[in-house]
């Protein structure tokens, strides 16, 4: 729940031809289909990192690439299945491929590949095929049985049969996160993180017998466990480690963290590895809190990475982490403009407009930085996040501290993409708004990012005896509004100023506009005509813009809105008449919010969700789809990673690493596919 997700990108911005370090001759784009563009992202300063570290990026890379099947298997119990049928039916292909039924199939297969399953990676809806479940079967049957993923004891036919219903019923596993509090979330959601049967009122009676209330280090219960039931009926952990679920893959990730050991760079990194090791052998969740604690107080390495069962956006009751990592290294002239900030976190935290019962009275640890992402992996590829800030458990944040990261070469690739897609001309309500997005909007954007990290998450604290898991299916999306509040609020408070961190105090309302925007209008482009907002993000963003709209009613000086919409040339447009109030509207629901979390209350927190988060305008809603329409802009995007080669001695040994992009997606996809894939079965080549 730690976590940023970009939003649409308005433009290029000056800011960032000022304070980026890019190649502008870099090819970013590479594929598009459905509502998704490819890009590729620069590694800047690769070259600056030495032998040792290089090699040490490409051991983390490799730990990282052979958990891929992992996620797959956590977001749908055929995905494994389906991807290498689908794969060997793209490979062994002897007909027309531009034919119409073809193009449809491939097409699938790259939203496939994206979604890390059938499901889409956003609005967690199951994809629909555009070709036909005769040509499907037909494929299925041309190939060799060397080729078939059957399973054990398993007939083509059976296999067919099976799959054919997975991907052409649509009501069939229709959708792979349900966060719909008046039904069973986890009956009627389609991930695979709980076994056949299982439902919503024995996983919480089975967590809650374990969890004791006074308890001031409790373990993250289910992080990384599927919820089964045994022959009899009763409910048992089934854990992730290296004689459990998913061992064989979690064993390649161990080899290769081991490997990445013998290059740490100092003792410190070298021991929160050797603690994830041992957590990845025994699937001890006290293990991993030793490990989260040893990584959160490491701020001197220049690699770093994250590796493991982390965030909890896939499971509807916020609970089993979705494996994921990140390789990476600091960038150290951005870095200055974070630790800026967390050197200041306690005055931020003491000056915050929530109740103080709700306030650290210390907080400690709270660091933060800029890097730059090398390698995305399991559930942060291909579509991955702009700012992380971990650990999750809120007692190791208070007690030991956080660590925050904003990811600018990501930020940079998004921006560079977008140069001149005409979003602003289209969306922004007159010239002088613009000005100020061009001018500001890239430095209040990555800020935002760093408050949202560096302070939003790691700020306020549970009541005692309070669960953290309290509010249940809006736990991730409260939490995500709560962080950005905190980051909105602040941005434009004279501290930045005083700081060095801007330089102009009408700076924030670049951002201020681009929230409201985006929360209100824009972001509906990834939604589909009739459909409810379902992500977590998205719900965030419609919460806090929706509620400052309704709130901020004729409390503008003059005795007009804060915010409205309002028609210019027959378009919706968002207007701003007062930003200091709005910052004030924020404050007050930041409060409220905060008063939610610290107290664990359900109810007022559901309401606030149900009330503004999750329906949508159809009148605007179309407006808004028709609007984009004519721009031709993706609503979402995600990456390829570059590929790294060992450079090798005259004794076989790894002496060095070199960094290239030579792939196409669909390239690097069935190569990850063919070298990665611990968890399936090996048939033919083709």
């Amino acid at each position: 729940m730690k976590k940023i997700i970009p939003t649409l990108i308005i433009g290029t911005v000056a800011g960032l031809q000022a304070n980026a370090v890019v190649d502008k001759n870099f090819n970013y784009h590479v594929d598009r289909f459905a509502d998704i563009e490819v890009l590729r992202y620069e590694v800047p300063e690769f070259d600056r990192l030495t032998p040792q570290q290089r090699r040490m990026v490409y051991y983390l890379s490799q730990a990282a690439q052979m958990g891929r099947d992992i996620i797959w298997d956590q977001n749908g119990k055929y995905n494994l299945q389906i991807r290498q049928l689908l794969e060997k039916i793209y490979q062994n292909y002897d007909g027309d491929r531009n034919s119409k039924d073809f193009k449809a199939f491939e097409k699938y297969l790259k939203q496939v590949w994206f979604g890390n399953g059938i499901h889409h990676h956003y609005s967690t809806d199951k994809f629909k095929p555009e070709f036909s479940e005769a040509f499907f079967a037909e494929q299925v049957n041309k190939l060799r049985p060397c080729c078939l993923p059957t399973n054990d004891g398993e007939t083509r036919e059976q296999m067919l049969a099976k799959l054919s219903k997975v991907i052409f019923d649509p009501t069939y596993m229709a959708k792979r996160v349900n966060q719909d509090g008046t039904q069973d979330v986890v009956a009627t959601s389609a991930g695979n993180l709980y076994g056949d049967g299982v439902t919503q009122v024995e996983v919480e009676a089975f967590y809650n017998k374990m969890k004791d209330p006074n308890d001031a280090t409790p373990i993250s219960y289910g992080l990384n466990a599927k919820v089964v039931k045994d022959a009899d009926g009763n409910l048992k952990e089934d854990v992730y480690r290296v004689n459990g679920l998913y061992g064989p893959a979690i064993s390649e990730i161990i080899y290769w963290l081991d490997k990445a050991k013998g290059e740490a760079e100092n003792d410190a990194q070298k021991a929160y590895i050797t603690s994830l090791i041992d957590f990845y052998i025994t699937g001890d969740l006290r293990t991993f809190d030793e490990y989260s604690i040893l990584w959160a107080e490491d701020t001197k390495s220049d690699v770093d990475f994250v590796n493991g069962f982390i965030e909890s956006y896939g499971d509807p009751l916020g609970m089993t982490g979705s494996w994921e990592s990140y390789v990476n290294f600091k960038n150290a002239k951005s870095s200055a403009r974070t630790e800026t900030i967390s050197s200041n976190a306690q005055w931020f935290e003491s000056n915050s407009p929530v109740d103080p019962r709700f306030r650290k009275e210390n907080v400690k640890g709270v660091s933060a930085k800029v890097i730059n992402a090398a390698m995305l992996a399991g559930d942060a590829f291909p579509s991955t996040a702009i700012g992380i800030n971990l650990p999750n458990s809120n007692w190791i944040r208070a007690a030991h501290g956080s660590k925050s990261v904003t990811i600018e070469n990501i930020t940079e690739a998004y921006d560079m993409a977008s140069h001149g897609n005409g979003f602003n001309e289209e969306f922004v309500i007159d010239a002088p708004t613009s000005k100020l997005m061009e001018d500001y909007l890239y430095i209040t954007d990555m800020l935002h990012t760093d408050l949202h990290e560096c302070l939003g998450h790691a700020s306020g604290k549970l009541l005692p005896g309070v669960d953290g898991d309290a509010l249940k299916e809006n736990g991730s999306a409260l939490e995500e509004a709560r962080a950005d509040l905190f980051a909105l609020y602040y941005l434009a408070d004279p501290k930045l100023l005083e700081l060095g961190i801007l330089d102009n105090p009408n700076a924030y309302q670049a951002e201020y506009y681009k929230y409201m925007l985006n929360g209100l209008m824009t972001q509906l482009n990834r939604i589909e005509p009739g459909a409810d907002i379902e992500e977590a993000h998205m719900r965030n963003r419609q919460l806090v813009a929706g509620w400052a709209l309704k709130n901020g009613k004729k409390k503008a000086k003059g005795g007009k809105d804060v915010v409205e919409l309002v028609k210019k040339g027959g378009k919706t447009y968002v207007k701003i008449n007062d930003y200091p109030a709005l910052r004030q509207l924020f404050a007050t629901l930041l409060a409220e919010i905060q008063r939610i979390k610290s107290e664990g209350d359900y109810k007022a927190g559901n309401d606030l969700i149900q009330k503004y988060a999750v329906k949508v305008d159809p009148k605007l809603h179309k407006e808004v789809l028709d609007r984009f329409s004519k721009l031709d802009i993706p609503p979402y995007r995600g990456f390829i990673n570059p590929l790294y080669t060992p450079v090798l001695n005259e004794k076989g040994e790894i002496e060095d690493v070199t960094i290239s992009w030579p792939e196409s997606y669909t390239e690097q996809m069935l190569r990850l596919s063919r070298d990665y894939s611990p968890l399936t079965k090996k048939g033919c080549k083709k």
